[in-house]
């Protein structure tokens, strides 16, 4: 079955105690942001209405910019927040985020970073893991279909022999992980990166992927001759 390619695409229980890794620690940067006048400033009455106005909107742009630089997940560069101290935290997957949207939304953050769901059939499928941290976590050989993981951060995990049919991978960073052998059947991949990823033997039948998005993927040489077909890689 062919892929199929979007132009234009926008996005719409009981557990065994899991097996922790030693993690790397992660810092966190603090940023505040004062606008005022000083000695320095002309007199807002000699100004007028309009130059309030201006440096209003001029503050409010640098506040926008560093507000978003220091935030705990930024495209640039993904600094994370610390690793969550919650004794429980791996057995959040298997709950996931109730509220969970396509958007990313969730009720409660799930940090599942260096937890090992390896060979799951069961905890995972058909669960919502909007915007869940998921680097350095194991989750090969487990079943996934059916899943949301919208604006994901997967970077470095391994998700060998994973079945992700019918799952909404929307925006996920899948930058380094392992995925040999993942099954993307009917999958939705809008805006997912796979930079440096491994994608030896995994299958795209009928992934749904936009143009772009496609492009970007097709880049990566991972792929096999079979995948590349069933993608449409040029």
């Amino acid at each position: 079955m062919a892929t199929i390619t979007l132009h234009s695409l926008h996005s719409p229980s009981s557990s065994s105690k899991l097996r922790h890794r030693i993690p790397t620690p992660k810092s966190r940067s603090h940023v505040s942001v004062q606008c005022s006048a000083n000695g320095n400033m002309p007199n807002s009455s000699e100004c007028g209405p309009s130059f309030k106005g201006l440096r209003n909107v001029a503050c409010g742009m640098l506040a926008a910019c560093l507000v978003t630089a220091a935030s705990p997940v930024v495209a640039a560069n993904q600094r994370l927040p610390p690793l969550s101290t919650d004794p429980d935290r791996c057995e959040r997957a298997f709950v996931g985020n109730t509220i969970g949207q396509a958007n990313g939304v969730y009720d409660k953050a799930i940090d599942l970073r260096f937890c090992d769901y390896t060979n799951d059939k069961s905890n995972l499928k058909g669960k919502s893991l909007a915007a869940a941290l998921m680097s350095e976590a194991k989750f090969d050989g487990a079943d996934m279909s059916e899943v949301v993981m919208s604006k994901a951060y997967a970077v470095g995990a391994s998700f060998k022999g994973v079945d992700f049919t019918n799952a909404v991978l929307d925006r996920v960073n899948f930058g380094k992980a392992d995925l040999k052998g993942a099954i993307f059947r009917n999958t939705v991949l809008s805006g997912s990166t796979f930079d440096e990823a491994q994608l030896q033997d995994a299958v795209f039948e009928d992934t749904i992927i936009g143009y772009i998005d496609l492009q970007k993927l097709c880049v990566n040489t991972s792929i096999n001759e079979e995948g590349r077909a069933e993608l449409g890689c040029r």
